[in-house]
């Protein structure tokens, strides 16, 4: 009888979730279809040449991901202001009661990373889950890549430190490999390898991750009522930082995520994303089923997938299992890229290794959001050599046409309707937290909200250009082998040489002098609305080096504009770090700690 009720059950949420990815697809597709019939009308004076259509085919590539952010983010707000519980209503994966009863692998995976900061946190989350009463249903395993023998050795000596610390309350192994063969993904496989069998989860972290006791044991506890859960992913914020790059990002990045995953999640269902740390998977499917590929040929996009978590989130939903995000914003961290240089390495190395997806959308057995997921991870980057040849034909047919090449009425509503869905995710945030006292408090009180968010949607639109620059050039650099590896990420706030910056940098700042050429001779009322585009890479080396700076850092901090709500309210689990941001920040400590749970419905607030 129970299981009879039980597939009931299962058979209703599987014609649920059909029902909202086929309300989803047909939002979609109707607004592709709407913004390019309006491009299309825009370009009609004059008729159809050819650099009228290449300008279309463009417009065209860019529009997916745009689309898809606007609905994510408006079923988001909708989702976050309506549901009694918004987090169960997009992930129905409930803790269960009472001691745990598994046994769980954490994995640091790090590579030629600051051991002193790394010794911190993960004394820190042994200490937290040593006092919450779990430790025994816990090993730490240090799993190094790292290339050099001194660095080596101070983590060996790290790991010697942490066991002696907690013998007989966990226990902590290091294993270091000569080779780094498959980057993380060939490392966390040697550990499958090796302990897997020992273990029913693994929770993973990367070197800068951070995690509360509570938000470790809930990921455990959902995994242990939940066993068709394969991967459970739970939101990752950055940690307050003395970074001004890295404030103004995560800032914007905060106020994006929470709408845009409440959103992703109520369509993608069991199908969810692995951002490849802070997640806990289920050992044995994974070890079953989830080993990469080596992609056959030569060249960069051939050997090891670099980009592994979304591949391997695939292929444990091919494998039956379910992928679930967990859009909670509390317990789980990271740092994010202290300045602009290594943050646009970051996002080529995933440039790279999402580009190797191609090999992998005819992968047999997959689900078809699975191939969808892959295939617009490969888009996400296309989208920058489509956003530059576009903006570039754009500038030429408009100094060759003899007379107006577009239509003003149509081009100012198509302008004004994409650009409101480009920062939608943002302002669907900043609307449900100006609606809500709690999260008013908690981001610094409504005046630091709006101007915060202008000055970072201002930010944004002059480092988009810059980013959209490099991955063209890089994946230009790929045809003909120029590859990015993987090696140790900087994360420490210091002063970029100015040198090294121009070096790097010189591509975008002829792309701002040639921007700014062609707007010099337009009128100014026509054009205002793109200066930032030709702005941001003209001065793309003074924002790099200016905001790597710790001097700007402070000047960031002691305004309190760009403020999270672990300024505002520190949590208990972050006062082992000792982070020079909290003490420094002057923002007022007024909201509850507890504020951006999510479990009550937000219009009670």
């Amino acid at each position: 009888m129970f299981r009879v009720f039980d597939m009931t059950l299962s058979d209703k949420a599987a014609a649920g979730m059909t029902a909202r990815r086929g309300i989803f697809s047909v939002l979609v597709i109707a607004s592709f279809i709407g913004l390019a019939a309006l491009m299309t009308v825009t370009l009609s004076p004059g008729g159809y040449s050819a650099l009228d259509l290449f300008i279309l085919f463009c417009f065209m590539v860019t529009l997916p991901w745009t689309i898809i952010g606007f609905w994510n983010a408006v079923i988001g707000l909708l989702v976050m202001r309506l549901a009694r519980n918004p987090i169960e209503t997009v992930c129905p994966i409930n803790p269960g009661a009472g001691p745990l009863t598994s046994s769980t692998a954490l994995l640091s995976c790090i590579r030629d990373e600051d051991v002193a900061s790394l010794e911190i946190s993960l004394s820190a989350m042994m200490t937290h889950l040593v006092r919450a009463g779990e430790a025994e249903h816990f090993t730490f395993y240090v799993l190094s890549d790292t290339s050099m023998d001194d660095i080596a050795l101070r983590e060996q000596q790290m790991a010697a430190r942490l066991g002696e610390r907690f013998q007989g309350q966990m226990e902590v192994h290091y294993r270091r490999r000569a080779k780094n063969t498959g980057y993380k993904a060939g490392n966390i496989e040697d550990f499958c390898r090796r302990w897997g069998d020992r273990h029913d989860f693994a929770l993973v972290l990367d070197a800068d991750s951070f995690m509360s006791a509570e938000a470790i044991t809930g990921l455990v506890r959902r995994m242990e009522a939940n066993p068709r859960v394969g991967i459970l992913q739970s939101l990752v914020v950055g940690l307050p930082t003395e970074s001004a790059f890295a404030r103004v990002f995560q800032f914007g990045m905060r106020l994006g995520m929470r709408s845009y995953t409440m959103g992703s999640a109520w369509w993608q269902g069991d199908c969810g994303p692995y951002w490849g740390h802070n997640a806990i998977l289920r050992l044995k499917p994974f070890t079953d089923h989830c080993k990469l590929p080596e992609l056959p040929g030569k060249g960069p996009l051939a050997g090891p997938i670099l980009s592994h978590d979304q591949v391997e989130a695939v292929l444990m939903r091919r494998a039956g299992y379910e992928v679930r995000v967990l859009p909670l914003e509390t317990g789980s961290y990271e740092v994010n890229p202290p300045h602009l240089l290594e943050f646009i390495r970051r996002d080529l190395r995933w440039c790279q290794g999402n580009l190797q997806y191609r090999r992998l959308l005819g992968m047999p057995g997959l689900k078809a959001v699975s191939r969808v997921q892959l295939f617009l991870a490969i888009l996400m980057f296309l989208g920058s050599p489509a956003w530059i040849g576009f903006m570039t034909a754009a500038a030429i047919l408009g100094m060759v046409a003899d007379e107006m090449p577009y239509r003003a009425d149509t081009g100012a509503l198509l302008f004004f309707s994409v650009l409101t869905m480009v920062f939608a995710a943002k302002l669907a945030t900043v609307a449900d937290v100006l609606a809500r006292a709690d999260l008013r408090k908690a981001f610094g009180g409504p005046l630091r909200v709006l101007i915060s968010v202008f000055t970072e949607i201002l930010y944004a639109a002059m480092l988009a250009p810059v980013m959209a620059v490099a991955h063209t050039l890089f994946m230009g650099g790929l045809i003909f082998g120029k590859t990015i590896g993987w090696g140790a990420q900087a994360r420490g706030v210091s002063r970029l040489p100015v040198l090294l910056t121009a070096r790097k940098l010189w591509p975008q700042t002829l792309f701002g002098l040639a921007g700014l050429a062609w707007l010099s001779g337009q009128q100014i009322g026509l054009v205002w609305p793109v200066i930032p585009v030709a702005l941001g890479p003209l001065l793309a080396i003074v924002i790099a080096v200016t905001t790597s700076t710790r001097t700007l850092g402070m000047l960031a901090l002691r305004s309190t504009l760009w403020c999270i709500p672990e300024e505002t309210a520190p949590p208990a689990e972050l006062g082992d770090l000792h982070l020079p941001a909290l003490a420094k920040s002057r923002v007022p400590t007024t909201a509850p700690k507890d504020l951006v749970q999510g479990d009550a419905n937000p219009a009670e607030a």
